[in-house]
């Protein structure tokens, strides 16, 4: 892209979630008036895309710090040279893909990331979209009655069943590893405050909420699989089709994502910055 002239442009890309972003080359400096507006779009439509972007590993850290200190990720394979990026690959020969469970990144912190970045630098010809659910819209879409519950509520997140776990090294190795760094058990509200729009979140995800504070197995699941299917109900999602140079910033404390397995055979390279965040509040 060349340089861009004045604002950055936000198109609502789904009815419930996303937006694309025009008139930005991420390449460039972010202006302070532009970086408002990306702000305010994220919190509002809970991820923003960018297309046609030619980053190098060191513009996508500038641009992702724009926006809070970078995480350094314990478990994916780091971009030689740059620890602050994380390698999200699969191999024409791998059978499983990353992601491929609904989850919000980082729920497992005690400050959950506030964000992801990620670019996306090889895809394959058909297939590899990803998936995003508002879980805003989740929330207010529950009887009034659920909600008073929900608002009284803990859920127990972790990393060890994830993280932790035995790995076919065939498949995993060079991708995933460092199990013995997934020591990470907390506590977080089921409907959190979103700390930039003030919007009730519900915050539970199926790939990292192990149970409900206080609550038997048996009963914490009843409730966790009812909210789960409420949430993924099609009206809530959108649909996102990368292409080379494409860039996808979800808010973690608002959205849910999945990466779909779909291109067996075939390789996908993209590149993910976390960005930290602060603990969360009901």
């Amino acid at each position: 892209m060349t340089g861009q002239h004045g604002d950055a442009l936000v198109t609502r890309a789904g009815p419930m979630v996303g937006a694309l972003i025009g008139n930005v080359d991420l390449a460039q400096p972010l202006s302070d008036r532009n970086l408002a507006i990306l702000r305010q779009a994220l919190a509002e439509h809970g991820v923003i895309f960018f297309r046609d972007q030619e980053l190098s590993e060191d513009q996508h850290i500038a641009f992702a710090s724009r926006f809070g200190p970078i995480n350094i990720n314990r478990f994916f394979q780091p971009v030689d040279g740059y620890p602050q990026i994380a390698e999200v690959r699969k191999e024409p020969e791998h059978k499983q893909n990353i992601g491929s469970v609904w989850h919000a990144d980082h729920s497992y912190d005690r400050a959950p990331a506030l964000g992801s970045v990620l670019y996306a630098r090889l895809v394959p010809k058909i297939g590899g979209d990803t998936l995003f659910v508002n879980m805003g819209a989740v929330y207010e879409s529950l009887s009034p009655g659920l909600r008073r519950v929900l608002e009284g509520l803990r859920a127990v997140h972790s990393s060890r069943h994830v993280f932790g776990k035995p790995r076919d090294e065939k498949e995993w190795a060079g991708r995933i590893g460092k199990a013995e760094l997934a020591t990470q058990d907390v506590v977080h509200p089921m409907v959190i405050r979103h700390p930039d729009s003030g919007r009730q979140i519900l915050y539970v995800n199926p790939d990292f909420t192990v149970g409900i504070e206080g609550w038997s197995v048996g009963e914490s699941q009843a409730l966790l699989d009812y909210l789960y299917a409420q949430a993924q109900r099609p009206e809530f999602q959108y649909r996102f089709q990368w292409r080379r140079g494409s860039l996808a910033f979800w808010d973690n404390r608002a959205t849910w994502h999945l990466a779909l397995n779909d291109y067996h055979g075939q390789r996908r390279l993209m590149h993910r910055i976390t960005i930290e965040g602060v603990p969360l509040a009901a």
